[in-house]
């Protein structure tokens, strides 16, 4: 099968390199999905696990990608709660080949099925996204009604997502970015924007809620805003200061198939827009990673087109 690889830790994204790789196999509890598309995230390319397995050994030539939609065309042994021919979206194992290839193997439980009126590029950006925004407002922070809550980045990926999010929940959103973010940022529901390069971030004030994707600077003058009681959430970096009088904590997102499927839904009633950029093919997909410019939204990587017919049992 074709598929982005791998090889060299050095090179960086000079080293994506799309080639023929094995067709793989499907464990106890897997699926194997035909990937329609794919999301991933530049810095990936930094992580360990992108290189190593569980157990510290080498993993190259590696598959990077964690965020798919697709349709599955194999069950492993054991594997309950889906079926072939079903379309799904979720997330790949971080330290097992990912979505940037025709097939890949998948925890089933890491996948939720995806409404046949929800586009496969759309999918494709929203498992990340939206569960690091869901968890880190909700799970970590328990964001409730009225309270203010302070998204850093507020036009990218998980900061879209976690603007509507916040919004709907009914809390007082500002948003940060650079200047050409603002008015996606207020369009999103955003109350107030805050440019991080023009404006002092002081002036925002105490609130009892901090989202930060950016870390350094950011994130140290961030827990000077945190209200007693209130949390600052990142999944930039562990923190190195606390808020005075309250919470600082560093996460992971982690799989949920009843969160997704929540998202989905949310999705189709207009409740949640998920900002897709770029489509591009797979052949791009080096090109996406080092794409120098900025650019609103997620790119998404097209795999295979939907109304293609399925080569079921192929490997090739």
């Amino acid at each position: 099968m074709r598929a982005i690889a791998v090889r060299d830790r050095d090179a960086g994204v000079n080293g994506l390199t799309l080639t023929d790789m094995p067709y793989p196999h499907a464990a106890e509890n897997d699926v194997i999905v035909r990937v329609h598309a794919a999301g991933f995230t530049p810095g990936e390319l930094g992580w360990p696990a992108t290189w190593t397995d569980r157990a510290g050994h080498d993993r190259t030539p590696s598959i990077p990608g964690h965020e798919l939609s697709g349709v599955v065309v194999e069950l492993g042994y054991g594997t309950t709660g889906l079926s072939v021919g079903q379309r799904v979206f979720g997330l790949t194992d971080w330290a097992r080949n990912g979505s940037l290839a025709e097939h890949t193997a998948v925890e089933a439980r890491n996948l939720a099925p995806l409404p046949a009126d929800i586009d496969h590029t759309v999918a494709a950006a929203l498992p990340i996204s939206g569960l690091t925004a869901w968890q880190a407002l909700f799970d970590h922070a328990h964001l409730t009604t009225g309270q203010t809550v302070l998204i850093h980045g507020a036009a990218g990926g998980v900061g879209s997502i976690a603007v509507q999010l916040a919004r709907e929940v009914g809390a007082r959103v500002i948003g940060t970015g650079r200047a050409d973010d603002r008015a996606a940022t207020l369009a999103l529901g955003a109350q107030t924007f805050v440019d991080l390069d023009a404006d002092d971030l002081r002036q925002v004030g105490e609130v009892d809620v901090v989202l930060d994707v950016i870390g350094g600077d950011v994130l140290t003058q961030s827990t000077e805003l945190v209200r007693p009681g209130g949390t600052l959430v990142t999944i930039a970096m562990p923190p190195t200061v606390q808020p005075r009088d309250g919470r600082a904590i560093f996460f992971v997102v982690e799989p949920d198939r009843a969160r997704l499927a929540d998202l989905a839904q949310r999705l189709r009633t207009g409740r949640l827009n998920p900002v897709v950029g770029a489509v591009r093919p797979l052949t791009e997909t080096p090109a996406a990673f080092a794409r120098h410019r900025r650019t609103p939204g997620r790119t998404i990587i097209q795999v295979a087109d939907e109304h293609l017919p399925a080569a079921d049992g192929f490997r090739g």
